[in-house]
């Protein structure tokens, strides 16, 4: 008797761990892979889409958009791409990791931020960096190539004491009191608020990084990646990405 109630109970777990996972199997999922620069604004827009796609689930990868790109030479499976510059769009596209039709979304321009109060007195890039702990993008990503262009043009020789492989990990530096100063989007401060103070970098508007979005070439759902790329280039998109400190065409 107690070994039949065992096998009741034993049948029981197994057809309720059957119906777990038939659930989990039938829900739709798009996968964006993205740049750091974006999560905020594209996590906001990855609800609305869940909210208007019942049964859905946008699931993100946000990093520098270099690393993205490895990953999508790597092998790894997405449905969307976002990056923060045109040069590693063409990457992807080169190597046909993409349709090949990508839009350009939104506009950023590079910033100084420093820690409230700005105890370092930064005022620039100029002699005020001297001596301090500046902190930047690696070259290989769009925020980083960016700071070595603007540099060239204003003439100016950076002398960061790291070099980090997304925004994001930039700002955090900053917040964490870990650097005197950081070159991030100006994205990238407004959304830090009060955890920041922004010092402007003159002659900044001369360059300007185009965020272009494509759908991923063997995307697993193309038809969603499109809507939710639909989304992004949408008024409703243009005005979450307006609100959040970009540029929109």
């Amino acid at each position: 008797m107690k070994r039949m109630k065992w096998l009741v109970v034993g049948l029981a777990l197994a057809l309720g761990f059957s119906g777990c996972s038939s659930a989990a199997a039938g829900e739709k999922k798009v996968t964006v892979f993205a740049a750091a620069s974006l999560t905020k604004v594209f996590t906001d827009l990855g609800a609305s889409f869940e909210k208007s796609h019942p049964g859905t689930k946008v699931v993100f990868t946000f990093d520098g958009s270099s690393g993205l790109v490895d990953q999508l030479k790597g092998g790894a499976k997405a449905d969307v791409f976002a990056s923060a510059d045109e040069k590693n769009m063409n990457n992807a596209v080169a190597a046909k990791l993409t349709t090949g039709e990508q839009t350009i979304f939104a506009r950023n321009v590079l910033t100084l931020v420093v820690p409230p109060g700005n105890p370092a007195k930064i005022t620039g890039l100029n002699a005020s960096l001297n001596g301090k702990k500046l902190v930047v993008c690696a070259p290989e990503v769009p925020c980083g190539s960016a700071t070595n262009t603007l540099a060239g043009k204003l003439g100016v020789n950076l002398k960061p004491v790291s070099q980090e492989s997304k925004v994001t990990d930039v700002l955090g530096k900053v917040t964490s009191g870990e650097a005197d100063a950081g070159i991030v989007y100006v994205t990238d401060a407004k959304g830090a608020g009060d955890k920041v103070q922004t010092v402007a970098i003159e002659g900044s508007d001369q360059v300007v990084n185009n965020y272009p979005i494509s759908v991923v070439a063997g995307a697993p759902e193309p038809a969603l990646a499109a809507e939710f790329v639909s989304l992004v280039t949408s008024q409703t998109g243009k005005d979450a990405l307006a609100a959040a400190g970009f540029v929109t065409p």
